[in-house]
C-alpha cells in the first residue's frame, strides 16, 4: 500500500511539473520573438547617460543579439540634438575609462563631433594654508579627464544607440507606474519575472529589470531596497565662466574653503564650468546678486587669504624645507588661478547634496546603475563615472550569463556585478565623503594634518602617479 501510494504521490508531482513547465513555456516563454509584445528579456527604465549607455552596451553585446531590450525613458523624443552656440551649466569631468567605454559602442565618435576639452592638469589647494597637489601625465601629453557638457554626452549616446538600427526598442514618453516582482503569486504560481505597468497604458514582463532611473529611483524604492543616505547640508552651485587673459585653458582647479570646495573646470580657451560648494544661505545669494557682484565673490573664493592658520602655515613651511633636501624636485611650481571676467547669461543654477547609497545592488530579476544604486558628493567628480562602471561591469557580466547557457535575470550573475562594483564603488564612496569631513572643519589640528598630509603626497611622485591610475579605472 505504501509503495502504490509514494507512486501515486510521484505520478501527481510529475504531472504538477508537466503542468508548471506548460504553463511558463506558453505563458511566460524567454524567446525575444516580436510575436510577443508584453514580452522583453531585458527592460531598462529611465534613459539618461547611464540608461542609454546601459542601452547601447547591452545592444552592442554579440551575446545578446537573440534578445529583445527595452529602454523606457519618460521625456519625449526631442529629435535631432542641435548644438548650441552656449554651453550648458550642467558638465561632467568623464575618466579615461568611461572614455573607453563610450567609444567601444560609439558614443564617443558623436561627442568628439560636438564638443568637449581635455584636462591636462588639475591643481587642488585649500583656504586654510599654503598646502597644495598638482596631477598631470609626463610631457602632459594624455589628459587626465575631459569636461563634456550633460547634453552633449546624452546627444552622443542616443546617437550611438539610434545607429545600432532595432537592436535597443526605446520607448520615449514612458514611464513604469507600478511592478509586479518576483514572488509574487498568481494563480498560486510564482512569478517568475517582473511585471511592468506602463504609462501608456501597456504591460510588459521582463526576466530582468534595471533600474538607471536616478537619486530617487522608483525600481529601488518598488523593491524595497535598504538605502543609506546623509545630508550634506550644502548646495553646490553651477554656471559658465568667462575668463581674461588665458591662452591655454586645460588645468582643472579647486580650492577647498571651510563651506565646501570651489572648482573651475575648462570647457574651451576662454570658459569654464563652475562647481561651488557651499551652504544653502550662501547659494540663494549667489544665485541673486547681479552678475558683476557674483564674479567678485568667485574671485574672492580662488584668491583670498583670510583664513589662513598661522600654525599650519610655520608647520608646512618647515615641513617643505625638510622634504627638499630628501627631495630636491619634489615641489613643482604653484600656478595661479585664471581671473574670471564674466558669468555666462542665465547659466547660474543650484542643486543640494546628498549621499544615497543602496546596501544591495540587486535582486533576482532586479538590478540597479548609477545615481539609482549610488549619489556621491561632487568634490571628486567621480560619480558618473561610477555609474558607467556600472554599465561595463553588468554588460560583461551578463554576457557571460548568457554565453554560459545561465538565466541572466537570476540572482547569480546578478551577484557577481554586486560584489564587483561594491569592492570598486564603497571605497571611492567612502573615500569622498571623508574629504568631505576632512575639510569642512577650521580646527586647528585637523587643518595642520591635512595640510601636511596634502604636501607629502605631492612630494611623492610615485603616489600621484597611482592616484593617477585609480582615478582612469
Amino acid at each position: 500500500m505504501a509503495l502504490r501510494l509514494t507512486a501515486r504521490c510521484f505520478r501527481c508531482h510529475l504531472r504538477q511539473h508537466r503542468r508548471l513547465s506548460q504553463h511558463f513555456q506558453s505563458q511566460y516563454s524567454t524567446t525575444s520573438s516580436n510575436q510577443d509584445n508584453d514580452y522583453a528579456d531585458i527592460v531598462i527604465s529611465g534613459g539618461g547617460m547611464v540608461g542609454g549607455s546601459m542601452a547601447c552596451a547591452l545592444g552592442n553585446n554579440k551575446m545578446l543579439k537573440n534578445k529583445r531590450i527595452v529602454l523606457l525613458e519618460a521625456s519625449k523624443d526631442k529629435g535631432d540634438y542641435v548644438l548650441p552656440n552656449s554651453y550648458s551649466n550642467r558638465t561632467c569631468a568623464l575618466s579615461p575609462s568611461t572614455r573607453r567605454l563610450l567609444e567601444s559602442f560609439g558614443a564617443w565618435q558623436e561627442i568628439e563631433a560636438l564638443r568637449y576639452h581635455p584636462v591636462l592638469r588639475m591643481q587642488v589647494w585649500e583656504s586654510c594654508s599654503d598646502s597644495l597637489i598638482t596631477f598631470n601625465n609626463p610631457d602632459m601629453t594624455d589628459s587626465l579627464a575631459y569636461i563634456v557638457e550633460n547634453d552633449v554626452i546624452l546627444a552622443g549616446i542616443m546617437r550611438a544607440l539610434k545607429a545600432q538600427g532595432n537592436r535597443v526598442e526605446i520607448r520615449y514618453g514612458t514611464k513604469v507606474e507600478t511592478f509586479s516582482l518576483p514572488g509574487k503569486e498568481e494563480d498560486n504560481i510564482k512569478l517568475p519575472y517582473v511585471g511592468l505597468q506602463l504609462s501608456d497604458g501597456s504591460e510588459l514582463r521582463t526576466k530582468l529589470l534595471i533600474g538607471a532611473d536616478g537619486m530617487n529611483s522608483a525600481v529601488r524604492d518598488a523593491a524595497g531596497f535598504h538605502t543609506m543616505t546623509r545630508d550634506y547640508k550644502q548646495t553646490a552651485v553651477v554656471a559658465t565662466l568667462v575668463l581674461g587673459d588665458t591662452t591655454l585653458n586645460n588645468t582643472a582647479w579647486q580650492r577647498f574653503l571651510p563651506t565646501g570646495p570651489i572648482a573651475l573646470l575648462p570647457l574651451s580657451d576662454k570658459l569654464s564650468s563652475l562647481v561651488w560648494t557651499t551652504t544653502p544661505q550662501d547659494a540663494k545669494h549667489l544665485q541673486q546678486i547681479p552678475a558683476d557682484s557674483f564674479v567678485d565673490a568667485v574671485n574672492d573664493a580662488l584668491w583670498h587669504e583670510r583664513e589662513k592658520n598661522p600654525l599650519a602655515g610655520q608647520m608646512l613651511e618647515a615641513f617643505k624645507t625638510v622634504v627638499q633636501n630628501v627631495f630636491p624636485d619634489s615641489d613643482p611650481s604653484r600656478q595661479l588661478p585664471p581671473t574670471v571676467i564674466d558669468v555666462q547669461e542665465g547659466s547660474r543654477a543650484a542643486f543640494p547634496l546628498k549621499l544615497i547609497h543602496s546596501s544591495q545592488y540587486v535582486q533576482s530579476r532586479v538590478a540597479l546603475i548609477g545615481d539609482a544604486g549610488h549619489r556621491l558628493h561632487p568634490l571628486a567628480g567621480q560619480g558618473v563615472n561610477l555609474g558607467f562602471g556600472d554599465v561595463e561591469c553588468l554588460n560583461e557580466v551578463l554576457g557571460e550569463a548568457v554565453r554560459s547557457g545561465a538565466d541572466p535575470g537570476s540572482l547569480t550573475p546578478l551577484l557577481r556585478y554586486e560584489s564587483e562594483r561594491q569592492r570598486h564603488n564603497v571605497p571611492v564612496m567612502l573615500s569622498i565623503d571623508g574629504l568631505q569631513r576632512l575639510y569642512s572643519t577650521e580646527f586647528t589640528p585637523l587643518v595642520v594634518l591635512r595640510s601636511l598630509g596634502l604636501q607629502a603626497t605631492n612630494s611623492l611622485s610615485f603616489i600621484k602617479k597611482k592616484i593617477i591610475e585609480q582615478a582612469s579605472i
